[in-house]
């Protein structure tokens, strides 16, 4: 699941995707359509973006959202109108809810079906079929397109972008969205990893970047880019606020997203505390005191006592 990082701007031009509308399904290229998993709400936009991706009768389903009513009549109706007439296989980015949580409808209406992802246990146990591992490197063919696999973790461990080779473009899961920043879960993220792997997806050099939540991208290289100054001046930010003094979590929010609205600031607390564990894993920030992570007072290693 995904949880959009507000930016400090101007109310009215926030940076999330509260209201945002997206068709229930499109076609974004010729090997591209998306069906929108019916799943709105705070920390998934409009919904998942679920992909069928290919040329043929039989395509690939990329992630099959998170199995909720109406789905199904959605991503059939974008198969029929899209010439495709049955699911090769499906494949998934990583394993939260709103990504693999269709799995078990997608077999009930349409037979087995080969499901392959990054191995994780402690997110793969509820899935009810078994899974097909998919190594770093690994192509998946179907009819007109070729995905390439990038093991690209930070905002979950099992995470996979996914290089559409005929259009050298990126599917890019939870990692990229089309509105907003991903924030970096409690359990399972880690900000250094995720910055290596937005570093990783930028060497790619993606024409368009195809996300899991929002509208297409249609400057890849531009997006990510963007992505790590977002980063980097949140960093700063952040340190800027422990400058007013020593402050739990729940404060620094109050001090850095001035501009945002208050129902966002539990989205907002995830992304100030995955900056100040990787602040703190280079000795620049420190915990002044023990106790529950959110209510931790924390500080400038210099000032710590």
């Amino acid at each position: 699941m995904t949880t959009p990082d507000p930016t400090t701007t101007d109310p009215a031009h926030a940076n999330t995707m509260i209201g945002l509308a997206m068709p229930a399904w499109e076609r974004w290229s010729e090997r591209v359509v998306v069906a929108l998993g019916q799943n709105p709400g705070l920390f998934t936009g409009p919904g998942t973006n679920t992909y069928l991706i290919g040329t043929g009768r039989a395509r690939i389903l990329l992630d099959p959202g998170q199995g909720v009513a109406g789905y199904l009549d959605v991503l059939e109706h974008a198969m029929e109108q899209s010439g495709c007439e049955s699911i090769q296989e499906i494949v998934l980015t990583h394993g939260h809810v709103d990504h693999l949580g269709g799995v078990g409808q997608m077999l009930e209406r349409f037979g087995p079906l080969r499901v392959s992802k990054w191995p994780w246990p402690d997110f793969d146990a509820p899935c009810p079929a078994p899974l097909t591992p998919i190594d770093d490197g690994a192509v998946i063919r179907t009819q007109g397109a070729t995905l390439r696999a990038l093991h690209t973790p930070g905002h979950a461990p099992d995470h996979l972008c996914f290089l559409l080779e005929e259009e050298h473009a990126l599917f890019s899961g939870d990692n990229v969205l089309g509105v907003g920043t991903t924030v970096i879960p409690d359990e399972g993220g880690d900000l250094l990893v995720y910055l290596a792997s937005l570093e990783r997806l930028l060497a790619a050099a993606p024409h368009r970047i195809y996300p899991a939540h929002g509208p297409v991208i249609e400057d890849g290289v531009a997006k990510l880019r963007e992505y790590l100054a977002h980063r980097a001046a949140r960093e700063r930010q952040i340190l800027a606020a422990l400058g007013e003094g020593a402050a739990r979590i729940a404060v620094l929010v109050q001090r850095i997203y001035t501009d945002v609205p208050a129902v966002l600031h539990a989205a907002a607390a995830h992304s100030v505390a995955a900056h100040l564990r990787k602040l703190e894993r280079e000795g620049i920030v420190r915990r002044v005191d023990a106790g529950p992570a959110r209510e931790v007072v924390w500080s400038l290693a210099q000032e710590a006592t």
